[in-house]
């Protein structure tokens, strides 16, 4: 065939021959590409693959296929590849499909620099135009709907306020990231959706609007269709960091799949995937209609609802679950995605804590009913038959003893548990060498653990006749119940079957309630009123009101339970700060006897300390917490602290933990204020109290009180407080003074047959 050197273009538009019509096949052969033809238009096609951010719409693989059909329809002779004909041919070939491959690029490159607007309204997925500080410009109708509202609220406003608040750091990077770096940045996001949100994988990539060159980003979300689990790997993430495992159910197939999440809650999925039916199975049959409806809920988020599982090897654990129905992708399919927490080891630990506070109140209760039962016997007695028949019981012993100091003798009496004949005790001298008779003499307790430290300390006590017959183990407490420096006057002593060594605390408590039972002892000898003791007792711990306040008229009242020593924790205070305020005060500490009335007055006096150097009420809270924890205070304390300027009224207060306050006007209306604050006093370390700021009006009252007078058999707290703010606002209005009110909530609280101690402050702003 004839052709011209180098006329490539005229090659291209001269027709080829065929074969003759009677040449078989074989006869046809193509001219073969070499490796360096083939080299040679790789590179050339190759170039425009490799453009940034661009590639034609055809390959170089493509661009070869394509030239070897060429080649057929060109070639009619047989060629060797090193023919010179057979080397134009390829060198035309490859040329033309080249510059095809150029013209498609520029093409391409064209269709990039157009209107990035509308690219995206013609996306079926959800796309959006924003400026490089995220508010968005323009935006698709499917972007709109996984927003969950309508285009025209989503444009001109930030795309981070229009996102779930968990998804606003992730969009801030994601928008800020493309802008900066000019780079296409992908990120799983999760879409509020018209009902349930929408997750989807998303692409920001930096574009220029082709009006003013102005650097945008634009937004859309990406087919994840073939790898719907990359969608879920977030929720893997932020379940695996709050130690939660996850799971995910498809309601259209019921069937439940293990993602993963806490290592330990893995255990309790065997398998990874499985029927819901095989699951609920495995749930107690109280809770399976609970499950059920958590897979069957169509809320976005269901509340913590808590299942009974039973696993392959540890029996039953305790699981709290929630669920949130999701859609994976925009059109995608809808999940239920549950997070669990084992709760097996905590509620082991709450029913044990539960268990040892229950204890701990019983002991409590039983010290004291025991306090306020010898604190109330008037008679010798009666003092006796409250130590035979409870001090063993409120320390764990198997018996208990009381002697008395008679004319230099023993006089002893013993419950049955006593394991040693009454008659080998009673009668000996007060000065003889044993336990007993020492700690009478000296008032210096003796807690005893075992039989041979017993004849260590006291050799020639040993020689009691019933000594010899005890355990190795048997042990003995024994405390004095004479006051401080009075004559001998009696002692207890518990007896155990076992070892036992007392704990400093168990040692204090014996020591307490043995001065209680001694003062006891030693008002029924004296002939000492009850009451008189009792009320001296509390009002040292009391204080007495300034005289005179500035702009303000105070009065105050206390009344002692009527179920324990008439001694309790109830406080109260009112003084003037340096700074010319009043600071006010009332609070309740935990318990009925002496103990608690000691740490009242402990509490008290840290806080009017504390108050000298920190006028504000939250601080004073905080800095009394801090000491009672340091100082491992066995008592807890409620407390009010109010700092009234006398000039205008202003109150700052702070609450730990204690009763709202009543506030109530000379009209009769009143009302409950409620306090910012705090835990009670003495519980938990670092603690932190907050204030409040009210304004006290002229001829206005606050009352503060403590929980007795507010609450009591058959009477609510909000009750209560309803009822004493009704009794307020009508003495204001009778024009009672503050005394006169005082006394008549106190009378009221005490008409409701009240159980715990009553403590009243009636503060009004002349």
């Amino acid at each position: 065939m004839t052709r011209r050197s180098g006329g490539g273009r005229a090659a291209s538009r001269r027709q080829p021959a065929r074969c003759p019509r009677q040449a078989s096949a074989s006869t046809c052969r193509l001219v073969a590409w070499s490796p360096r033809d083939r080299w040679t238009l790789r590179s050339r096609v190759g170039r425009f693959e490799s453009c940034r951010g661009h590639s034609p719409r055809i390959s170089s693989n493509q661009v070869l296929t394509r030239a070897d059909a060429d080649m057929n329809e060109r070639a009619t002779v047989s060629l060797s590849p090193a023919h010179p004909s057979a080397t134009t041919l390829r060198g035309d070939i490859a040329t033309n499909y080249a510059k095809m491959v150029e013209r498609r690029f520029l093409v391409r490159s064209k269709e990039s620099r157009m209107d990035a607007s509308g690219e995206f309204v013609r996306s079926g997925g959800p796309s959006a135009l924003l400026a490089v500080d995220g508010v968005v410009r323009s935006l698709n109708a499917a972007m709109a709907r996984a927003l969950g509202r309508s285009v025209e609220q989503c444009v001109g406003r930030g795309l981070v306020d229009l996102m779930p608040v968990s998804q606003r750091t992730a969009v801030e990077s994601l928008v800020a990231h493309a802008a900066t770096t000019k780079t296409i940045v992908m990120r799983v996001l999760e879409f509020p959706g018209a009902g349930a949100p929408v997750v989807c994988l998303v692409e920001a990539r930096p574009v220029k609007d082709p009006a003013g060159g102005e650097p945008l980003v634009r937004m859309r979300s990406l087919d994840a269709g073939n790898d719907l689990g990359g969608l879920v790997i977030p929720f893997r993430l932020a379940a695996a960091a709050a130690n939660l495992g996850l799971c995910m159910y498809s309601p259209q197939e019921h069937q439940l799949e293990w993602l993963g999440g806490a290592p330990a809650l893995a255990t309790l999925f065997p398998e990874a995937s499985m029927p819901l039916s095989r699951v609920v199975r495995r749930v107690h049959p109280d809770d399976r209609g609970a499950l059920r409806r958590l897979a069957r809920s169509t809320a976005a988020r269901s509340p913590w609802i808590t299942l009974r599982f039973l696993t392959e090897r540890d029996g039953w654990h305790l699981l709290a679950c929630r669920a949130r129905r999701i859609q994976l992708g925009d059109g995608g399919p809808e999940r239920v995605f549950g997070v669990i927490r084992d709760d097996t080891k905590g509620e082991a630990r709450r029913r044990r804590a539960l268990v040892a506070l229950s204890a701990e109140r019983q002991r409590a209760a039983e010290i004291a009913a025991f306090a306020s039962a010898v604190m109330t016997a008037v008679t010798e007695q009666e003092v006796q038959q409250v130590v035979l028949t409870r001090l063993a019981a409120t320390f764990g012993g198997t018996g208990a003893a009381l002697a008395f100091s008679t004319e230099g003798r023993l006089r002893v009496s013993s419950d049955a548990g006593i394991p040693m004949p009454v008659a080998a005790l009673h009668g000996l001298p007060l000065d003889a060498p044993s336990a007993l008779p020492h700690v009478i003499r000296t008032g210096e307790p003796q807690f005893i653990p075992n039989r041979e430290d017993y004849i260590r300390r006291w050799p020639h006590g040993a020689m009691v006749p019933y000594f010899d017959e005890l355990d190795s183990g048997y042990a003995i407490s024994i405390a004095s119940l004479d006051p401080v420096g009075d004559q001998p006057l009696a002692a207890w002593l518990v007896t155990y079957d076992s070892e036992h060594h007392s704990s400093p605390d168990e040692r204090a408590l014996m020591a307490t309630l043995a001065d209680l039972a001694g003062q006891a002892l030693k008002r029924v000898r004296l002939q000492e009123a009850r009451v008189e003791l009792a009320t001296a007792l509390q009002q040292t711990m009391l204080p007495t009101l300034p005289e005179h306040l500035p702009g303000l008229v105070v009065a105050a009242r206390y009344r002692p339970s009527q179920d324990g020593l008439d001694i309790g924790g109830d406080w109260y205070d009112a003084f003037v700060m340096p700074d010319g305020a009043v600071a006010v005060e009332i609070g309740d500490t935990q318990g009925h006897d002496v103990d608690a009335a000691a740490a009242m007055g402990q509490v008290r006096a840290s806080m009017r300390a504390i108050a000298a150097r920190e006028p504000d009420p939250a601080t004073v809270l905080t800095r009394t917490n801090e000491l009672l924890v340091t100082m491992d205070a066995t008592r807890f304390a409620s407390c009010t602290m109010l700092h009234i300027d006398p000039d205008d009224g202003r109150v700052t207060g702070a609450s730990a933990g204690h009763v709202p306050l009543l506030y109530a006007r000379d009209d009769g209306c009143h009302s409950v204020r409620e306090l910012p604050g705090g835990p009670v006093l003495g519980v938990l370390p670092d603690a932190d109290y907050r204030k409040g700021i009210f304004t006290l009006d002229k001829g206005a009252a606050l009352v503060m009180v403590t929980d007795g007078v507010v609450e009591g058999p058959g009477l609510t707290l909000d009750a209560g407080l309803e009822r004493a703010g009704t009794l307020i606002g009508a003495a204001l209005h009778d024009g009672l003074s503050v005394e006169e009110t005082a006394d008549r909530l106190l009378d009221a609280a005490v008409a409701v047959d009240h159980l715990d101690d009553v403590a009243v402050l009636v503060i009004r702003r002349t």
